[in-house]
């Protein structure tokens, strides 16, 4: 028992290797442990240069700008906001608060903290792939990791789903200390990953199921009592504090999600592609870590993390097939890093070494070049042009002017946000048909005028900003009430036109 122990100690824990690496591994174990300590800046410093690489230059999409929205409200206002939606995003909102606060609310400074998030998540990747198969097989996973177009794109977006998975990543990684050395400080570590994970996103919490599988199968082997009584402790301190945000989470689910489709085998050609961000991408990846499954001597290690990269994805489509879906490719982006794990060990155990790996890793970034360009053009978020919108709107702009920005049907799209975002500081219009604003309201959506015609009132001139349709009809897509009310007593005097936006100035006439 004692020898099959210490075989089973990934390479760069011990001073020989019985895995099929062969001399990489060896090589690895060979290697000071300064190198090897130090091999983790190399996915880090990528993945934050990818993700920092023109972040400013995409346009804010609808959930940027309501993450925009509900952060910079104050403190007291963007609770009372949670309590009524968007409960499950409530840790972010607050960090971006914070974090607005010091350093500014542009697009590139409200992008970076998922950059440095997903920055972390790539020294985690490294950790892993380290711990599980060797020092090589984890720099390569991380700079895959860093390659993944998906990475990037949420390494630029101004949501929480980056730091979700900095948490998993970090979780997976104090598991398999924990499970190495079951020790009470290595426990309060993973209950720590756990909580924070919740509690960015608690959808994320599935990836305890493959988890509890893997410490269920290092028990069988070890009967070692510590990991059953260990690991449920540090789940259930993991997640007793986050009740509460997941009772509040459950009434507002309706509201939340419930567009989400329910999925079928159909769907996962479009989720695979969705979940690394280009469909050759995902096809290469899935390829490499289907390899170490075949793998003599790292298969059980192989086995594990395939559990975890694989699992999440199976439980959130089976619980999807009821009420409620949960079945999004970024929600269950907290897979990829070990999905790149395997994807590293597999590259690096192919001959010749390490020649073989550095091919992998130059194809996988070549099939995703089209992908990474597409990510850092203007209409990558959201293909309609707001902010030429609000210069439209900024050069013409008088002292009393209102604006009508489309909502109906078309709230979700955030068009008040945008406008409210892009104009300079200095131009505020009156929104004209908003009888009680988002703040207002603790929420994240205005509270249309009931009565449009009467809040008019004695305004002479109104920016109408509406979604352009395939007429030149300017009051496309603004409610009947809304466009009546307008037609009555405006005429327009300017329609300027900019990318899938009609931005149209109206002048009383009665």
């Amino acid at each position: 028992m004692a020898e099959a122990a210490v075989a089973e100690q990934p390479a760069i824990e011990g001073s020989a290797s019985p895995e099929p690496a062969g001399r990489l591994a060896a090589r690895a174990a060979a290697l000071p442990r300064w190198a090897t300590g130090t091999l983790w800046v190399w996915p880090v410093l990528l993945t934050l240069a990818l993700g920092i690489y023109k972040a400013g230059r995409p346009e804010l999409w609808r959930d940027e700008l309501a993450s925009w929205s509900a952060a910079e409200r104050s403190t007291g206002e963007l609770l009372d906001m949670l309590n009524h939606v968007d409960a499950v995003s409530g840790a972010y909102y607050l960090l971006l608060h914070y974090w607005i606060g010091a350093f500014g609310d542009s697009v590139t400074s409200m992008r970076l903290p998922s950059a440095l998030a997903m920055a972390g998540a790539a020294g985690f990747v490294f950790l892993i792939g380290r711990k599980q198969f060797n020092a090589w097989a984890g720099l390569i996973a991380g700079l895959m990791f860093a390659l993944v177009p998906s990475v990037s794109v949420y390494s630029q977006q101004v949501r929480g789903y980056a730091f979700v998975v900095l948490f998993v990543a970090a979780g997976t990684w104090a598991l398999l200390r924990a499970l190495e050395r079951p020790t009470w400080p290595r426990w309060l570590l993973y209950a720590v990953c756990v909580a924070l994970a919740g509690a960015f996103h608690m959808i994320a919490l599935v990836f305890l199921a493959p988890h509890a599988v893997v410490v269920a199968l290092r028990w069988w082997r070890s009967r070692d009592r510590a990991l059953l009584f260990g690991f449920p402790v540090a789940v259930l301190g993991g997640v007793l504090p986050l009740l509460p945000l997941v009772l509040l989470g459950r009434k507002q689910v309706g509201r939340q999600i419930s567009w989400i489709k329910t999925p079928h085998l159909g769907s996962f050609p479009d989720f695979w592609a969705g979940l690394f961000g280009a469909s050759l991408v995902g096809g290469l990846v899935l390829a490499l870590a289907a390899m170490p499954l075949a793998w003599s001597g790292n298969r059980r290690r192989a086995v594990e993390i395939g559990l975890m990269a694989a699992l999440p994805i199976a439980a959130v489509f089976v619980v999807s097939q009821g009420s409620t879906s949960y079945f999004m490719d970024r929600y269950l982006l907290f897979t990829v890093p070990v999905w790149c794990v395997l994807a590293g060990a597999a590259a690096t155990s192919v001959r010749p070494r390490p020649l073989a790996a550095v091919a992998f890793l130059l194809l996988l970034g070549l099939v995703g070049t089209q992908a990474q360009q597409h990510l850092r053009g203007t209409t990558s978020h959201e293909w309609s042009d707001e902010r030429g919108a609000a210069k439209v709107i900024a050069q013409g702009y008088r002292p009393g002017d209102a604006i009508v920005p489309v909502r109906g049907s078309a709230d979700y799209m955030m068009m008040d946000h945008a406008m409210e975002y892009y104009l300079p500081r200095s131009i505020e219009p009156k929104d004209l048909f908003a009888a009680r604003s988002a703040i207002a309201r603790d929420d994240l959506f205005a509270e249309s005028c009931p009565d449009p015609a009467a809040c008019i009132g004695d305004t002479r001139r109104v920016w109408m900003v509406t979604f352009a349709g395939n007429d030149d009809e300017p009051f496309h897509g603004l409610p009947e009430t809304e466009a009546a009310a307008l037609k009555a007593k405006f005429s327009p005097v300017q329609v300027s036109k900019v990318r899938a936006i009609t931005v149209t100035l109206l002048e009383r006439t009665h």
